[in-house]
């Protein structure tokens, strides 16, 4: 899969089925309008193309107005994003950056500049809820009339629904923030994950006796936060038991940075004591135990650390005897 910033590249196919949104954790109803995309550019022998926005739009608008809490809550970093774009066979990504100059781009200009000069948009894929243009003036209406005259197809995708439930990336992030693990799997198709490169941190895990793996969230509203059973899976054949903190980590830093602190369980001796820097993990967030929370010293957040690997331990164990059993009844 190509990824491309922006339309102004020379490796841009000049021609491509497109699709346009967010697609902020891909999740079941994404997945659909993705297969959907596939399928006709296959018939039409052209690549699929997505394009997607950095930063979301709702998080520009929301620092214009100087009301940051009215951004969404991030389900997914860019690179899980592109990540599971890819895993869905997607040819092409364009991400545009979302700002002052798009956010004020007429609705037409839209079409005509980054749609049809910029991507060569021969069959164009859209939500049922889908706007675009300043002001979001341009509807679905708009597009398909402008697509009969400058010689593109439009089609538009109604919700998805799983169990009478529309799926859709507010659905996950309220399920993630709720911490309901289960739920947010199967709107998403998948257990909930977070992946990047293994980074230093200030090596308090180790002090304390938990010595994590750190992997940053690059954005400042994660949609889960926590404690959290999970497995860890890059750093050998088979994933790895640990616990996990999403958070802000309120005891030890006041900087306000995200950051995903891992701790497993059994460490592979292969990879010695400094192995895991680097390297990139996937972190499967299965089960939340607690909300994270601010300790008086080490001493007491050690001891809550202690319990957590209980409880994860505890879950991850009964997590893995029912997937056994469920794999008995099916043969």
């Amino acid at each position: 899969m190509q990824v491309f910033r922006g339309i102004h590249h020379p490796g841009i196919a000049p021609a491509c089925a497109l699709t346009i949104g967010n697609f902020d954790g891909v999740h079941r109803g994404h997945q659909a309008m993705l297969a959907l995309l596939r399928s006709e550019a296959q018939h039409r022998g052209l690549p699929s193309c997505v394009m997607t926005f950095e930063p979301h739009p709702r998080d520009y608008f929301a620092h214009l107005a100087g009301k940051p809490e009215l951004a969404p809550s991030r389900i997914a970093t860019l690179r899980d994003k592109l990540s599971e774009l890819e895993r869905c066979g997607i040819d092409q990504v364009v991400v545009l950056r979302f700002d002052k100059a798009l956010a004020t781009q007429p609705a037409q200009a839209f079409i005509d500049d980054v749609l049809v000069q910029g991507l060569g948009a021969r069959y164009v894929l859209v939500g049922d809820d889908f706007r675009f243009g300043a002001k979001r003036a341009g509807d679905y209406a708009m597009l398909d009339a402008a697509g009969g005259a400058q010689g593109f197809d439009v089609a538009r995708m109604n919700s998805y629904e799983v169990h009478g439930l529309r799926v859709s990336s507010s659905a996950v992030r309220e399920a993630l923030s709720a911490g309901d693990m289960a739920k947010a799997a199967a709107l998403l198709g998948r257990p909930y994950c977070i992946s990047g490169h293994v980074v230093h941190g200030k090596k308090l895990g180790r002090d304390l006796g938990f010595r994590t793996l750190n992997v940053r969230f690059r954005h400042p509203k994660p949609a889960a936060m926590g404690i959290f059973a999970v497995l860890v899976h890059g750093l050998g054949e088979q994933p790895l038991a640990g616990v996990a903190s999403l958070g802000v980590r309120p005891t030890v830093d006041d900087s306000g940075r995200v950051l995903l602190e891992t701790h497993c369980f059994e460490w592979p001796a292969h990879l010695g004591p400094e192995g895991g820097y680097g390297k990139i993990v996937r972190v499967e967030l299965l089960h939340k135990i607690r909300d994270e929370a601010r300790y008086e010293g080490l001493e007491a957040l050690t001891a809550a650390i202690r319990q957590d690997a209980r409880d994860a331990q505890d879950f991850l164990a009964a997590h893995a005897a029912q997937r056994r059993q469920t794999t008995r009844d099916r043969i």
